[in-house]
């Protein structure tokens, strides 16, 4: 994006050094944990006064891992198998004619004064790491919150899951504060809704450590974990 019109002004840290496996909406898995520290020029306390009185925050930031110099305006939707075509601006696609993200995340806690200057921890993000962020705001409940608020082609694909099965000896190898975090990212399916082979073998980057699966049946197995 032009820099005369957009700083980074922060990057968030995560468990996901990859696109893949990376919760597809904000908020759907509450225990996953972040950290957002801002860049040199902008770790001034100040500009965070008053912030730790909001319980959630919406964070605008960058496609980091989607820019591109040409758009479409149809793009294919995952959960709807990945062949049918929607308008862009009628999807959460990455690519976009600006490849901007919002998400919106749970401020857990404010340290104002670290050596990387005030962090902010949040819950629920769906970046991954290293992702740059332009802006951030909180969120108003009375608002931004629509209750009623149809979701489109959404509605019929938003009630999923798989069965997640890991041997107790390979969980074992993972941060036990990690573990349901773990369990609820391969619940929700990392794989692409179009890809449904039983013998293929599946890897996804967490928390420092290779996670291979199979699914077959509705049901995800672990197959094994290992240290990158």
């Amino acid at each position: 994006m032009d820099g005369r019109y957009f700083q980074v002004i922060a990057r968030i840290h995560t468990d996901f050094p990859t696109k893949f496996g990376i919760p597809r909406q904000s908020g759907l898995i509450p225990d996953l944990k972040a950290e957002i520290v801002f860049e040199p020029e902008y770790r001034n306390p100040d500009a965070l006064r008053g912030i730790e009185e909001f319980s959630h925050l919406w964070l605008i930031w960058e496609f980091s891992g989607a820019v591109r110099k040409e758009w479409s305006p149809t793009v294919r939707p995952p959960r709807l198998g990945g062949n049918t075509r929607m308008g862009v601006f009628a999807t959460r696609s990455p690519f976009r004619p600006n490849p901007v993200g919002l998400s919106s995340v749970q401020l857990d806690s404010v340290q104002l004064h670290t050596d990387r200057g005030p962090v902010l921890h949040v819950s629920g993000a769906d970046l991954m790491d290293g992702t740059p962020i332009y802006d951030i705001k909180p969120y108003l409940a009375f608002a931004d919150s629509h209750p009623d608020a149809l979701g489109g082609f959404t509605d019929q694909t938003r009630k999923y899951g798989l069965s997640v099965e890991i041997p107790e000896m390979l969980l074992e190898r993972i941060q036990e504060k990690k573990r349901e975090s773990l369990k609820a990212v391969l619940a929700h399916d990392p794989r692409p809704s179009y890809q449904d082979d039983p013998e293929r073998v599946y890897g996804m980057e967490f928390a420092g450590y290779e996670i291979k699966f199979m699914v077959e049946k509705g049901i995800l197995r672990v197959t094994d974990i290992e240290l990158r």
